[in-house]
């Protein structure tokens, strides 16, 4: 059985609940990026779901592109063989190639995302 970590920090993100279970993958829901990282000391996950958000005006000097760049690194240390799959709002897209220039991403998804896109990204992910 496959293991996912999402971590949910809008309103936006769906519940892929359904899906999940019906693929066999044993999903944990996180709402903050310390609690997720708190997890991965662990368990290591098999897949990452997360949402894009740029950094507009973040307080780290240039230092981090989005709100995933603390969590994907720490990915990279604690879990290397987990797949990426971001979720975008359509206003980031024009930022999105700096994450991608900075870490590998399997999949991403602009919202809103369907369940039939969701499943496809997990399927290539296996």
């Amino acid at each position: 059985m496959s293991i996912l970590f999402s971590l949910i920090e809008s309103p936006f993100h769906p519940d892929f609940g359904t899906l999940y279970r019906r693929l066999g993958i044993s999903a944990e829901r996180f709402t903050s990026a310390r609690n997720l990282h708190r997890a991965l000391q662990k368990q290591k996950p098999d897949v990452f779901v997360g949402e894009f958000i740029y950094g507009w005006g973040n307080n780290y000097a240039g230092a981090n592109v989005s709100n995933l760049d603390v969590t994907l690194r720490t990915l990279q240390c604690q879990a290397p063989q987990a797949k990426v799959i971001v979720f975008m709002h359509p206003r980031e897209a024009a930022h999105i190639d700096k994450l991608l220039a900075l870490f590998s991403v399997h999949a991403v998804l602009t919202y809103p995302v369907s369940e039939p896109a969701m499943e496809a990204a997990l399927r290539s992910a296996a």
